[in-house]
Formats: structure tokens, sequence, C-alpha cells
């Protein structure tokens, strides 16, 4: 990645929230971020305070740890797009793991960078990120290529499953007992559209058109 647009002011359209369970690590990359032009309109330290805020702030950019202290960042990353589907996922991490990076990229993050990138990296990804580019440290690109080129290859049924949060899967189980949204909602103490929400962001995960297949692929998965 170049750093020439590290040099200057940062778009201030572009909102940013900054998910990291290490309040120094949070609080400095908020602070670059802010320094550079960028708007922070929120910070996290789990996958539940973080889909709370993107739900309320609908953040351009998250820039999301793996590591958390109630989940991974996979689940972090498939938590915030659910409650926040224009958001774009960026993982700032100190693992270059295979298994973290394709985790992330399968649960829809657009870009992972480690956390020894320079400054001047971060912010020309977190705005590469915004205009919705795939932005990688050198190495993870062919990695994620090479995974997608197998996958492609491979039959269906090798592909892993999708990752659902705990509340989606909550609702799930609830959906395939045949309970209405009003049902769920008040057994929850959530509102029924809010169960409508979590119904249809799981619809989409797993490819699904209607609560008939949704009902019947949780029967088969044994979510009852």
């Amino acid at each position: 990645m170049g750093t020439d647009a590290a040099t200057d002011s940062a778009d201030v359209s572009v909102t940013v929230m900054v998910v990291d369970d290490h309040p120094m690590w949070r609080d400095g990359v908020a602070r670059d971020l802010d320094a550079r032009g960028f708007r922070v309109v929120a910070t996290a330290d789990g996958v539940r305070s973080a889909t709370t805020r993107a739900r309320a702030t609908s953040p351009q950019v998250i820039v999301m740890d793996m590591d958390l202290g109630d989940g991974t960042g996979a689940e972090g990353t498939a938590s915030v797009l659910a409650v926040s589907p224009d958001s774009r996922v960026l993982v700032l991490s100190a693992s270059a793991e295979r298994d973290d990076v394709l985790g992330a990229v399968k649960a829809g993050a657009t870009g992972y960078l480690v956390k020894s990138a320079s400054i001047d990296d971060l912010v020309s990804a977190v705005q590469a990120t915004s205009r919705g580019d795939a932005v990688f440290t050198p190495g993870l690109a062919g990695l994620v290529l090479g995974e997608y080129r197998r996958m492609a290859a491979a039959p269906a049924a090798t592909e892993p499953p999708p990752v659902l949060t705990e509340r989606e899967t909550e609702v799930l189980r609830m959906v395939a007992k045949g309970l209405s949204a009003k049902q769920i909602g008040t057994r929850l103490g959530i509102s029924h559209r809010t169960v409508e929400n979590h119904v249809q962001a799981t619809l989409r995960k797993l490819h699904l058109a209607n609560r008939v297949e949704l009902t019947r692929w949780a029967l088969e998965q044994g979510l009852q």
C-alpha cells in the first residue's frame, strides 16, 4: 500500500468504529485515526458492545481485532454486519494465522492488516476499505485468493458452515419451534422488529428465501 493519502487529512466524511479489548491499543488507534481526519464515532471492547454500537452509529468502517474478550473477531465481524450491513470491516490483528485470516474474510471482513502495520498503512487501508476495496497485509492476499480458488473447485458440501451470532442462533431455535416474531420478542425481551432483523440477517447468511427454508435448515442442524 502507498502512503501518499496518509500525508494529508483523511476524508472527514468517513466514520469509523474501533473494536479492541486492550484499552491502550484501542484508544491509541482511535486517537491516531481521529488525528488524521477520520470521524471516530464509537469504540468497543467486545462482540456484544461492538454490535450495540454498530447498530446505533452505522460506521462506514469498523476496525476489528481478532481476539476479543467475549468472542472472536470473526464472530464480531458477522455480528456487526448483521446489524449494520452497509458497514465494512477491516481487521487489525496481531495474528497472521491462516485460520484467523480466512475466518475473518468468510465472516464478511473486507480486509486484514497485522498490527505491525504503520499508521500510514492503516490510514490508507481505512480509506480504501471505505471505498469497498479489499486491503491485505502483503502475503495475505495470496492466501485468501488461493482459498477461494480451492473452495470454487471443491464440492459445496465441503464449505464451512456460516457463522451465526449467539442471538441469531437463539432466534433461529424459536423459529424452528414455530413461534411468531411477536412471541419470540416477548420471550427475549426485544421488539418483534428486532426479531425480524435477526431473521433477515440469518436468511442472508444461509442464502435461504423464507422462513420455511429457514425452519428446514434449523431442523437439519438439530436446532430445536
